[in-house]
């Protein structure tokens, strides 16, 4: 079984959390409401390919790591015969103006098609509402846990279910 190295950022900014809706050729059923997250590319950083994964699918300028959150697993199956070893930080944007609502498009690597996004500003308070795990360790954005560096021995939010399991950092 595939366990690849994943990032999720929580991008907050006056109490609230960027997410964002696939707008083409993917249903709200399928895709959900998500945040910024993607894969660690070979020999990069966790906090590196954070920041990469938040800009290529947002499009803003000035994202920054506030703190490392932890580290949470995502079984994938039956929808791909992998589990998911994400890594969860706290983002803040350093730009002067940044829209309520915005169009945007993620081009990645440059292979295929641009993958369309529509992005805004959630109230934290509505964060469980994220698809696929991703609201996993949301709760520490108001715990005061500072993180520490990736693999610091974090433990994930404890939830043992069938879906996510909790790992040391």
């Amino acid at each position: 079984m595939l366990r690849p190295q994943k990032v999720v950022a929580y991008v907050v900014r006056e109490g609230r959390l960027l997410v964002f809706l696939h707008v083409d050729d993917v249903s709200f059923d399928q895709s959900g409401l998500q945040v910024p997250a993607g894969t660690v590319r070979a020999g990069e950083l966790p906090e590196a390919a954070v920041v990469r994964e938040a800009a290529e699918e947002t499009g803003l300028p000035g994202l920054r790591v506030e703190r490392y959150l932890g580290v949470s697993e995502f079984d994938m199956r039956p929808y791909a015969d992998a589990v998911h070893v994400r890594h969860f930080f706290h983002l803040t944007v350093d730009a002067p103006e940044v829209p309520e609502r915005w169009f945007t498009e993620e081009r990645g690597d440059g292979d295929g098609t641009p993958v369309r996004f529509e992005c805004y500003w959630l109230p934290l308070a509505q964060g469980h509402v994220l698809a696929a795990g991703q609201s996993a360790l949301l709760g520490r954005l108001f715990d005061g846990v500072s993180g520490g560096a990736v693999g610091s021995g974090l433990q994930g939010d404890g939830d043992t279910g069938d879906r996510k399991r909790s790992v040391a950092g």
